[in-house]
């Protein structure tokens, strides 16, 4: 399997080649075009009640797409995301991480994908209960709105959750306000992640929460 990202930075599509019988899956909706070689597979994501969870709790669809190169030659696919931004791969070595709620757009057959409770903290920071995790060997390919930086966290570090895109089982999270209770609001930042351990995270550059809060004020003036 041989998968290169195409386009601008902020419109990047992934093309990817596919040998014989080999498969990627991939999230629904995320196909832009193939090759007629390439057949698509719609199962449940999981077991039944696994795939309810995905739904319901960690954002995730109730179907995910197998697509398996049923030809005798190299046929070609490529993918995309909702968001303008950034599309990247991670490779996972027996490692876990963490992912925003709607960034995952495809991973290989030796990943796992679970749900994993976050707290009542993460809700209130607009996160939710469950957050998505990753884990086994291979590869997932997240998108994210904007760009995607990376930092390394030793110790504590402040991050707005709209920007927080992928974190490692090493990093903790916790809610607290951005400043004293009165400038938090009069600030408009509110609540804030902040995060505890050591390793490296990813940030987007642009927040589909704050794009949210910008078109509503117009909407209703």
């Amino acid at each position: 399997m041989n998968i290169v990202e195409q386009g601008s930075a902020a419109f990047q599509i992934l093309k990817c080649d596919l040998l014989p019988n080999e498969t990627i899956i991939v999230e629904p909706g995320a196909m832009a075009s193939q090759d007629v070689g390439i057949v698509p597979d719609t199962v449940m994501n999981g077991s039944f009640f696994k795939a309810l969870i995905l739904k319901f709790l960690g954002g995730e669809s109730f179907f995910i797409n197998h697509y398996r190169n049923q030809s005798s030659k190299v046929q070609s696919m490529y993918i995309s995301q909702t968001t303008p931004g950034d599309i990247q791969v991670l490779n996972l070595n027996n490692e876990e991480i963490f992912l925003e709620s709607g960034s995952f757009v495809a991973r290989t057959s030796g990943v796992r994908t679970e749900v994993k409770w976050a707290g009542f903290a993460s809700l209130i920071a607009g996160e939710g209960l469950f957050k998505l995790a990753f884990s086994g060997v291979g590869q997932v390919w997240y998108g994210c709105y904007g760009a995607v930086v990376e930092k390394e966290i030793v110790g504590d570090y402040i991050v707005d959750s709209g920007h927080l895109l992928l974190w490692p089982s090493t990093v903790k999270l916790e809610l607290k306000l951005a400043g004293g209770l009165i400038s938090s609001f009069l600030s408009k930042e509110g609540f804030v992640l902040k995060l505890s351990g050591h390793g490296k995270i990813k940030l987007q550059t642009r927040s589909v929460g704050g794009l949210a809060q910008w078109l509503n004020a117009r909407f209703w003036r």
